[in-house]
C-alpha cells in the first residue's frame, strides 16, 4: 500500500465517524452515549524491514483507543497499557451490569477517574505459534520460539525499538525477569505454545534491530 492511499483511507474513515456522531447528536443522545473509537492493529510500512503486520513491534501492536461521553473527561491522555477487550467490562460497568466471573479483562473507568490507578502489571501479546511478547512498565521482551531468539527494548528511552538490549549484560536480570513473567502469563492464559524457557537471562540468542 502506498502512503498516499493509507492517508486517503484515514481521511475517508474520519468522515464516516463524523456521520455517526452527527446521527447520535441529531437523535438527542450526545449527553447519554459513550463512544469508543479504535481500529485494527497497525501495519509496518518499512519499519524494521517489515511491510504489513504479523509482528510484535509497537508500530503493529499499538492501536488507538479513544473514549468520549459520560465518565470520560475531555482532553485527557492516559498512558497506561490496556487491552482492547477492556471495552467489554467497561461497557458493562457503565450499564450497571455485572462482569461475568470468567472475564479476566478490566473496566477502564478506574483509570478514567484516576490515571494512576493500578490496571495491569504486565501486558501479553502473541501471533500464532511464531511470536510472543510481554511488557512490564517501559521494558518489553519479544520472543521468537524458533529459533529461540529474544529482543529486549526500553520503550521510554527507545520508543521506536531500534536498540535491542537482550544481549547486554547490564540488562541480564531484566531479561530474565521478563522471561519468567512471560512464562507465567502463558500458563495463566492457557497458551498452546510451551512456556518460554525461564533460564535464558544469560547468553541466549539475541537479534539486532
Amino acid at each position: 500500500m502506498h502512503r498516499a492511499e493509507y492517508y486517503a483511507l484515514v481521511t475517508w474513515l474520519d468522515a464516516q465517524i463524523g456521520r455517526v456522531l452527527d446521527a447520535v447528536d441529531a437523535a438527542g443522545h450526545t449527553n447519554d452515549t459513550v463512544i469508543f473509537f479504535t481500529s485494527d492493529n497497525g501495519l509496518a510500512v518499512g519499519q524494521h524491514g517489515f511491510m504489513g503486520k504479523q509482528n510484535m513491534f509497537e508500530h503493529s501492536m499499538k492501536v488507538p483507543l479513544i473514549a468520549a461521553g459520560p465518565g470520560f473527561a475531555a482532553g485527557r491522555c492516559i498512558a497506561a497499557p490496556v487491552y482492547l477487550q477492556d471495552i467489554m467490562p467497561t461497557s458493562l460497568e457503565l450499564a450497571g451490569a455485572p462482569r461475568p466471573a470468567h472475564v479476566r479483562f478490566r473496566s477502564l473507568l478506574p483509570l478514567a477517574r484516576d490515571s494512576r490507578a493500578p490496571h495491569y502489571d504486565a501486558i501479553y501479546g502473541g501471533y500464532m505459534t511464531l511470536q510472543r511478547m510481554v511488557r512490564v512498565g517501559d521494558m518489553k521482551l519479544i520472543w521468537y520460539p524458533q529459533p529461540n531468539v529474544f529482543m529486549l527494548f526500553d520503550l521510554a528511552q527507545d520508543p521506536h525499538e531500534c536498540h535491542d538490549l537482550s544481549g547486554d549484560p547490564a540488562h541480564r536480570a531484566t531479561r530474565a525477569a521478563l522471561t519468567r513473567r512471560l512464562a507465567a502469563l502463558q500458563r495463566e492464559l492457557n497458551d498452546p505454545l510451551p512456556p518460554v524457557p525461564v533460564d535464558t537471562g544469560g547468553e541466549g540468542a539475541a537479534h539486532d534491530a
